[in-house]
């Protein structure tokens, strides 16, 4: 046996980066390769390695990466959409597998009643074992998975709570009305801390810290934290805990951030892996081929565990009318059974039963528990995997025809010039936040350094701008190129840089005021605005993106006959989404009856309200609904466009005067060709831009008929 910690680490890396080759080639889920890998190196196998302290912590650890970021990944208002879903599938997934387990203990396996009971909780908890699957497949937003991860929740709590009453009575504890009272009375503050106490202590450190270092190991403690507060003060399992902290931190780390990416990297590399690998390492077969006893209870625990899990998410299924790939993926996150059924298992072995003195669950019942995860993790892997894949590629969806997606035809391709190292960080946040994951084009990030006073200075700071945005890009995992030129003038030197790029769009910082005399948006801004017709995007960040609580978006009249409208409110909805956070548009009733059906169509995750404000005149009053957590987006118009009237002749003034103290955004529509489809009538907007033109073009052949 291997002892030496340098060969246990080399062995078990090895294994991690070899199993997913090796597996891939079979088509089976590289997760069973890492399980079985665990049996073979295991005591009970080849008995290489011993399932020392450092596989028992680091599969703790894993476990919790794996709820930990079933809870971060979820979209909240899918979540809210999909609640009463949840609820109903966690009953359905609960209650038939107890039962199954309570028939099969009691009938077949001829067990007490207590043991019977808990074999019951054993099999009606589930582990998301194979989330990670579905975070691989970028499917994580459909609703099976929100549904099921849900579930989860429920069927491991309601599990832990019978346990704990069941184990209260074995042990003579009283647990009548004040044992339940005291329970609840610590679940309660529990969830208080979680969910009111923890968010303000989160939303002050990212505020107050931006050194990634610190924001991850911030992370983390919050993690650990939040699992040993519900082991100590409520008795249940650090997994539960691990969940709501990812539900907590969800709106403080977006999906496309250097964090969210550093944590899955951790996870998925290290930690996942070693728990699948430990798990591996507490299963012993050699029972089953001696001992007849041990073959047969596996057998009926895995047919009565496979089986409930399985009906129970075919009647879900049915219940509410998804596909049969939904149906699957329900099963397969359902199926596994890992750290919760372990830990009862373990609990029963403790357990000592007052009538006969001996343990409610024997070494045996431990080993055929141990078997079951096995065969359930590897059942669950596949299911999953192929499900996940049907979902992908739409397999038995009832559409009769595929829906156009409004971004297959975008030609996004954002430039951002950059030439101030304190904004390079909220810009490039707000650049992933923007851009379209599914087209995964790069960023260009562009530096000009005035010719007229070249040194080696303005060299270096070039070089130290561009620098900070590709390490920035890196750690999110976003393509990026930088570019360096020389030129007198800044606004032609970045229309030139934009040509020959062939961007659809430009991010900017805000112009820093040096002067009274300065204008708002600056001299660079302006000349940028005045002289590309394509999008351009202000903003002016001050807290850090993540901590932003709200977004309120003022739309002038008829913005729908820009032709780059379906760019902007695509941008503002990637923003939303990444957030987490609610929407309230600001806008006329036309404008609206537009946006609304959209925004429900494309972007149905997304919580948007909507304010009626008929006129541009109106957006000062916008002041008193705009707080300093808030981002404050403005859809502004250049003179001679159709959503253009006098009163943005004051804008500038305006946001000066009643807007400093929000973060915010100003979007210039594109005024080229639209290169995004329409919605709905893909016509509508040049049919009705058309049927203006041609009110105008009549009006002027009367007024020259009548002048001549």
């Amino acid at each position: 046996m291997i002892t030496d910690p340098t060969w246990i680490f080399f062995i078990v890396v090895c294994i991690i980066f070899t199993a997913p080759m090796i597996f891939s080639k079979l088509r089976i889920p590289h997760l069973v390769g890492m399980i079985l890998a665990g049996v073979v190196i295991g005591e009970n196998g080849l008995n290489l390695l011993q399932r020392d302290a450092s596989f028992e912590m680091f599969g703790k650890v894993g476990i919790y990466f794996i709820m930990f970021l079933a809870g971060l990944e979820m979209n909240m208002q899918n979540l809210k959409q999909n609640r009463t879903r949840g609820i109903v599938f966690g009953a359905i997934t609960t209650i038939i597998p107890f039962l199954f387990g309570l028939l099969s203990g009691l009938y077949l396996l001829h067990y007490s009643t207590p043991a019977s009971l808990l074999l019951a909780c054993i099999l009606a908890s589930h582990t998301l074992v194979s989330y990670s699957i579905v975070g691989r497949y970028g499917v994580t937003d459909d609703p099976s998975v929100t549904v099921s991860v849900l579930a989860t929740m429920i069927a491991l709590l309601s599990a832990l709570i019978f346990l704990a009453g069941m184990s209260g009575v074995l042990t003579g504890e009283d647990t009548g009305f004040k044992f339940w009272m005291l329970f609840i009375l610590r679940l309660a503050l529990f969830l208080a801390i979680m969910f009111f106490v923890l968010p303000r202590i989160i939303r002050w450190f990212f505020r107050k810290f931006s050194d990634p270092i610190m924001l991850f190991t911030f992370t983390l403690a919050v993690v650990f934290l939040s699992a040993a507060l519900a082991a100590e003060l409520c008795g249940l399992e650090g997994i539960f805990g691990a969940f709501l902290s990812g539900l907590v931190l969800n709106r403080f780390i977006p999906s496309t951030s250097p964090l969210m990416n550093r944590l899955e990297f951790v996870a998925g590399a290290i930690f996942i892996p070693y728990f699948l690998i430990g798990v591996g390492m507490l299963v012993n077969v050699r029972p089953l081929f001696s001992e007849g006893s041990a073959l047969l209870v596996v057998f009926i625990m895995v047919i009565a565990g496979t089986l409930s899990k399985y009906l129970a998410a075919m009647i879900a299924g049915r219940l509410f009318r998804w596909t049969r790939a939904q149906s699957y993926m329900l099963f397969g996150l359902t199926e596994a059974h890992a750290a919760g059924a372990l830990a009862m298992v373990l609990v029963g072995t403790h357990l000592i039963v007052p009538a006969t003195g001996e343990p409610l669950m024997s070494g045996a019942v431990l080993d055929g528990v141990v078997v079951m995860i096995l065969i359930s993790c590897i059942i669950s892997s596949i299911f999953t995997d192929q499900a996940a894949k049907g979902i992908k590629l739409g397999i038995g969806q009832r559409q009769a025809t595929p829906r156009r997606d409004s971004t297959a035809l975008d030609d996004e391709k954002i430039l951002i010039p950059i030439n101030n190292v304190s904004s390079v960080r909220p810009i490039m946040s707000m650049a992933f936040m923007m851009r379209n994951r599914k087209l995964n084009r790069g960023l260009i990030c562009l530096n000009i350094i005035n010719d007229s006073n070249l040194t080696e200075q303005a060299r270096k700071h070039s070089q130290e701008c561009l620098g900070m945005a590709t390490r920035l890009a890196t750690a999110a995992d976003v393509p990026v190129q930088t570019k360096s030129r020389l030129a007198v003038n800044f606004v032609m030197a970045t229309i030139h840089a934009f040509h020959e790029n062939d961007a659809s769009e430009i991010l900017i910082g805000l112009h820093r005021r040096t002067h009274t005399s300065d204008s708002f948006f600056g001299q660079f801004a302006s000349g940028l605005i005045d002289g590309i017709a394509r999008q351009i995007s202000i903003a002016n960040i001050i807290i850090p993106a993540n901590t932003l609580r709200k977004i309120v978006v003022a739309v002038p009249p008829k913005a729908q006959y820009e032709r780059g409208y379906y760019r902007w409110v695509n941008r503002v909805a990637r923003i939303a989404e990444d957030l987490g956070c609610v929407i309230e548009f600001y806008t006329s009733e036309s404008t609206a009856q537009t946006l609304i059906p959209y925004m429900k169509e494309r972007h149905n995750t997304v919580r948007a309200e909507y304010e009626h404000m008929e006129q541009w005149s109106e957006l000062p009053s916008l002041r008193h609904e705009v707080s300093s957590d808030y981002l404050f987006i403005v859809i502004a118009s250049r003179r001679g466009s159709i959503s253009w009237n006098k009163d943005f002749n004051k804008l500038s003034q305006w946001l000066g005067q009643y807007f400093s103290h929000a973060s915010l955004l100003v979007i210039y529509p594109d005024q080229q060709a639209d290169s995004e489809e329409s919605f709905l009538s893909p016509n509508r907007s040049t049919q009705q831009t058309g049927d203006t033109n041609q009110r105008i073009s009549n009006w002027l052949s009367q007024w020259i008929q009548k002048a001549v």
